[in-house]
């Protein structure tokens, strides 16, 4: 064998050992989720025994889960008309909240853990409110904002103690992760993301086009 040949080799072995490299890191940690005959995402990965529920339906027909980041600022905007929908359709759809907490958001762990924390005493649904409502005057700052977060717990009458506990125990943090695996199988890539009946919202453009696709859900 010539040495160029030699050497051509080698460089093939190299970048075969580099793209296969590549390959490796990039492969998602978690296999996409199983999808139904329609081409939903299994009810199973959306939507567990103990996820949040701000609503729900007796019939089961119709079901709305938002992958949510507390920090992201398209969530606190989307918040409003999550509101108006919980309003208008209450006792008609079950409306599930799953975390998705974004990394470049300094407290978006955090808040979700707060959260978590305070379902812990069965209140999560005043501390979703308490955190979007005030979502400007913690988000976006570099140092944790633990503080004010006990502030909010502590208007909302919880165990403190308890709730410091429960920020800190790994297993909240584990419960959180388990929700971003979740929302990750599903394809969620950014915050807010909805899901209604397995299916994802891709086009919403407003509070209208989420009631349309809520109402034509209701009609089928």
């Amino acid at each position: 064998m010539t040495r160029n040949a030699r050497l051509t080799l080698a460089l093939i072995a190299v970048v075969v050992l580099v793209v296969g490299g590549l390959l490796a890191v990039n492969r998602p940690d978690q296999p996409p989720a199983a999808t139904t005959d329609t081409g939903g995402i299994e009810s199973t990965v959306l939507v567990r025994e103990d996820s949040h529920r701000l609503a729900t339906a007796a019939d089961g027909k119709v079901t709305l889960v938002e992958f949510l980041d507390f920090e992201c600022e398209s969530c606190a905007a989307a918040y409003p008309a999550v509101k108006q929908v919980l309003a208008t359709y209450q006792g008609r759809i079950t409306f599930v909240v799953r975390y998705f907490p974004i990394p470049s958001h300094p407290n978006a762990d955090l808040a979700a853990r707060t959260a978590q924390a305070a379902a812990n005493q069965g209140r999560f649904s005043d501390m979703y409110v308490q955190l979007f409502e005030n979502q400007t005057s913690w988000s976006h700052q570099e140092q944790p904002q633990t503080e004010v977060f006990l502030g909010y717990a502590r208007t909302l009458g919880l165990d403190l103690p308890r709730f410091q506990r429960d920020l800190d125990d790994p297993a909240t943090a584990t419960r959180v992760a388990r929700d971003k695996t979740d929302g990750a199988a599903a394809g969620v890539q950014g915050t807010p993301t909805f899901f209604l009946n397995g299916r994802q919202l891709t086009d919403l453009r407003g509070q209208d086009d989420l009631v349309a696709a809520i109402d034509a859900a209701l009609a089928e």
